[in-house]
């Protein structure tokens, strides 16, 4: 590379009055040359001419070489000053930075601008850009306490309840505080056991706010407090049904039975809730069972638009081939509707179990629809159990 070397001035130059003004020649002064000292375009005052001597040795012997540089500073402007008047008249040469460089034969010579290598350069530093910080996101459980709605106390919640709730229809609400399910609730009421502030009421669509009027159920007042909802996975035993009815032995919800011995002392004041099974499993079905006393999320879970999947386990006896799958994936017709499963497949053998098992999943779910399907191809079923709705899958550790 060219060896660069940028003129420093002389003290009797340095000593002389200056005066500051913007400019480029300027801006490249203060730039690279290594002094402390502010330059300018305007001298007030003629400078002698500066000789500058530089010597040079040739790479190839040691002969060395003196070249001399007669460097003179001229006015930025053609017009004298005012105060002194010149005995010459004056250049109007511009103020240049004098730059001794070496060429490309080594030879040494004077130059008013810089080299290429330092205008690049300037013009890279002139043109990158300081990056932005990036600003700190806030954490992700901060935004979402900050997205989730308000808590509110319970005087707040109570004047809402008391002012603004919409009345609902009255069976609607016999059934969310656990009198009865709604069609029972239906029934009381036109049997004449619900009265409404003193009226006997038979209209189940009658709109009431169970917060102000005064509901009676077979002289029993309805609580102003409603339960809360409950949401219960039951991994059904074989030999239990889920009627709600009170003649049979073994029902689903017998099996909470010890879960409502402690319920007023862990739940002092609230009104003992309703539970209900979310669909059904017959008896010697076993598996995953939804118990609740939401019945909105009840109809969700059970209407056909929610197209949830239920996926079933069936042990078979005997041998299990390729064609019997095949029949099982053609479906069969049950109430004069062709149901078809959505997968079926041949599970590993187990070591403790030599029955065949296949993973049936259909969204249908008419009644016995795994049962039918499976006996629609052929096979004798042993055992049927479900082990997901939806994206809940039985918790293999729940007995």
């Amino acid at each position: 590379m060219a060896a660069v070397a940028a003129v420093l001035l002389s003290p009797s130059c340095l000593s002389s009055s200056l005066s500051i003004a913007a400019g480029e020649s300027s801006r490249l002064l203060s730039s690279f040359l290594p002094i402390s000292h502010s330059v300018c375009v305007g001298l007030t005052k003629p400078i002698s001419p500066l000789i500058i001597r530089a010597s040079s040795s040739s790479a190839s012997s040691s002969s060395s070489s003196s070249t001399q540089f007669n460097i003179t500073f001229g006015h930025g402007s053609s017009k004298a000053p005012q105060n002194d008047a010149p005995t010459a008249p004056m250049q109007a040469n511009p103020f240049l930075i004098p730059w001794i460089i070496r060429d490309e034969n080594g030879n040494l010579k004077l130059q008013t601008t810089p080299p290429a290598h330092i205008l690049n350069a300037m013009a890279a530093a002139e043109t990158t850009t300081k990056k932005k910080t990036p600003r700190k996101e806030k954490p992700a459980s901060k935004a979402a306490a900050s997205s989730s709605e308000p808590k509110h106390s319970k005087a707040a919640r109570r004047f809402y309840n008391e002012n603004f709730r919409e009345p609902q229809r009255l069976s609607k609400v016999l059934a969310a505080a656990g009198v009865a399910s709604r069609r029972g609730s239906e029934e009381l009421i036109f049997d004449g056991r619900v009265t409404v502030n003193g009226s006997v009421c038979k209209s189940p669509q009658t709109r009431v706010d169970h917060f102000r009027d005064v509901i009676y159920v077979n002289g029993n007042r309805l609580a102003k407090k409603l339960p809360p909802k409950l949401y219960f996975a039951v991994n059904k035993p074989k030999g239990y049904i889920c009627s709600s009815g009170e003649k049979e032995s073994k029902l689903v919800l017998s099996l909470f039975d010890e879960y409502w011995k402690s319920w007023a002392k862990t739940n002092p004041g609230t009104p003992k809730p309703r539970l209900f099974t979310v669909g059904r499993l017959d008896v010697a079905t076993t598996g995953l069972l939804i118990v609740t006393n939401d019945g909105d999320f009840a109809q969700t879970l059970t209407h056909p638009s929610s197209q949830l999947t239920k996926e079933y386990i069936a042990a078979i006896e005997g041998n299990v081939n390729k064609r019997h799958l095949q029949a099982i994936s053609e479906g069969t017709v049950i109430d004069g509707i062709h149901c078809r499963p959505d997968s079926v497949e041949l599970l590993p053998a187990q070591p403790h179990n030599s029955r065949p098992r296949v993973r049936i999943v259909v969204h249908e779910g008419r009644n016995h629809e795994v049962r039918e399907l499976v006996k629609s191809a052929g096979l004798k079923l042993y055992s049927l159990k479900r082990v997901r709705i939806g994206g809940f899958r039985l918790p293999p550790d729940l007995g």
